[in-house]
């Protein structure tokens, strides 16, 4: 899309701090360089930290003699680490976790935008609709789309920005309200999903391999209660920051002539073969929505697995693999509603261009497969050099050694986690590396298990949204550049940096209140907690 011309931005952009940010981010070199820097930094430290020998101590496992295990700090310039760089890079870009997310889904999604159905049914959907409730309906969809796992970062953030745009709204200000939903909210939500699961089994095996409490049993709900008034919270907060903070600072939004055919006319009523299109669209949806149920609901299909589960949770466990499945579902149900929209409107006419559209799509991911070749690298590397373990046991050695109140130690563990998670963007691969240290620590201090997860979820939700190193922030870049040329990495750090502060206080805030009136983080799952016996 072409650049977006905002007449006030240029002055708006240089205020303050985040104008500071702004200009400063701005400056550095384009992302796959910064990678590439970052890689020949990491190599050196990890040269450095392996002549002095830094290790620490596991904070679970031992030798067969029942001394502590060292983990020790590794080269990556020594013969294993250099093999594994040159034979396994097909591997680590291949096997990058995103990757087959964003390519897949985007297949699908691709089909529907350029066929014309994302803009119809917008505008058809939202003509009459008051502008200002728009905000807190893309907060609050963004944050339950996470039920699709990573889903929400390909298709409810571009979808934003279209549906900010035809209202005569700014569309960065779409996308900035679904990326703080999507990733500031990741673990905000009305039930429990596919992240609950993923990090209460590495709370669970962390709990087993301390030894402390063997009759504690993993309870997939255990944070419930929490995550559903998180997401009360954090609703207000996305909303106010948007319309309060962000929309100002961006200035009105004036689009060009194409822009303005495509996206500015809300009030144009659509012609006949749109509202065909939309039609058939929707008779797509109910036939992919109906393929999807049976192929769950239905006796002896393969979406409900039959899987050992503690009594009462089997309804979660055994649907996992529905909830895995609502990537490549998105893909089918996005390329069935753009083909029928499309036949119907004549936007497609023929399967060669359904074909085209798909390889336009792709063509849109080009910059995104050399970012990510860069990003896969750097991630593997770290976790070869062992240098992510060690300063995470070594940062929650020095919280344990605080002496500091429960409340605030927790508080201070929800800041330590956001922290870190400016330099290990993964969820379940920081939570894998800080659980074992954690998880044990607190409970002798009398929290539970159910507990320190809820501190960690805090943390990881709201600075995701602010660092370069989390691997879909390279995606949302792609996404503002189609509307803004020229929006560069210090233009969506400072644009996320209020949505990380107050989402960050919100959510401390939050846990120390949560503790200190000892309420009950989810059915049968208390805050606090004591020794058997």
């Amino acid at each position: 899309m072409a650049e977006t011309k905002t007449p006030n931005s240029e002055n708006s952009s240089q205020k303050g701090f985040l104008g500071w940010v702004e200009r400063t981010g701005n400056q550095l070199p384009d992302p796959v360089f910064i990678f590439f820097y970052l890689i020949v930094l990491l190599i050196i430290i990890s040269v450095m930290c392996s002549l002095f020998g830094l290790t620490a101590n596991h904070p679970v496992q031992e030798n067969s003699d029942g001394s502590p295990l060292i983990i020790r700090s590794l080269s990556l310039l020594s013969a294993e680490n250099i093999q594994r760089l040159w034979v396994e890079m097909p591997k680590t870009f291949t096997h990058f976790h995103p990757l087959g997310y964003v390519l897949v889904v985007m297949l699908g999604a691709g089909v529907a935008e350029r066929s014309g159905l994302f803009a119809s049914g917008i505008r058809q959907a939202v003509s009459g609709a008051p502008k200002y409730l728009l905000t807190p309906v893309v907060a609050l969809v963004a944050m339950l789309s996470n039920h699709a796992a990573d889903a929400g970062y390909v298709v409810m953030i571009p979808l934003a920005a279209i549906l900010f745009a035809t209202v005569g709204r700014h569309p960065m200000a779409g996308i900035a309200a679904a990326f703080a939903g999507v990733s500031g909210g990741f673990s905000a939500n009305v039930s429990p999903g596919q992240l609950d699961a993923l990090l209460f089994g590495i709370t669970e095996a962390a709990v087993d391999g301390a030894g402390i409490d063997p009759t504690w049993v993993m309870n997939i709900a255990g944070n419930w209660y929490f995550i559903a008034v998180l997401m009360v919270i954090y609703l207000p907060v996305i909303w106010y920051v948007t319309d309060k903070i962000i929309e100002p600072r961006l200035g009105k939004w004036v689009p060009d002539e194409r822009q303005a055919e495509e996206y500015g006319q809300e009030d144009k009523p659509l012609t006949e073969g749109q509202k065909k299109g939309l039609r058939h669209a929707g008779f797509a949806i109910l036939g992919v929505c109906a393929l999807w149920a049976i192929m769950t609901f239905a006796p002896g299909t393969p979406l409900l697995a039959d899987e050992n589960a503690v009594e009462g949770q089997k309804w979660y466990v055994t649907a996992t693999p529905f909830f895995r499945s609502l990537v490549a579902g998105f893909m089918i149900l996005f390329l069935a509603a753009g083909w029928f929209y499309g036949r119907a409107a004549g936007t497609i006419k023929s399967h060669r261009d359904l074909v085209d559209m798909m390889a336009e799509a792709m063509k849109d991911m080009g910059y995104y497969l050399v970012l990510a070749f860069a990003a896969a690298h750097f991630v593997a590397m770290f976790n070869w050099s062992n240098l992510g373990l060690i300063s995470a046991v070594h940062g929650a050695n020095g919280i344990e050694a605080s002496g500091l109140p429960l409340p605030i130690a927790l508080g201070l563990i929800v800041l330590f986690t956001g922290l870190l998670n400016l330099f290990v963007g993964s969820a379940s691969a920081k939570w894998a590396l800080l659980a074992p240290v954690l998880v044990p620590m607190l409970m002798l201090l009398g929290i539970s298990p159910e507990g320190a997860t809820a501190a960690y979820r805090v943390g990881d939700g709201a600075t995701n949204i602010i660092t370069p190193l989390m691997v879909y922030f390279p995606l949302i870049l792609v996404f503002a550049q189609r509307w803004q040329k020229g929006f560069g990495i210090g233009s969506l750090t400072a644009m996320m940096i209020p949505y990380s502060i107050w989402m960050l206080i919100s959510g401390v805030i939050l846990i120390v209140v949560w503790i200190a009136l000892g309420l009950p983080l989810g059915p049968g799952a208390p805050i606090s907690y004591s020794l058997p016996g």
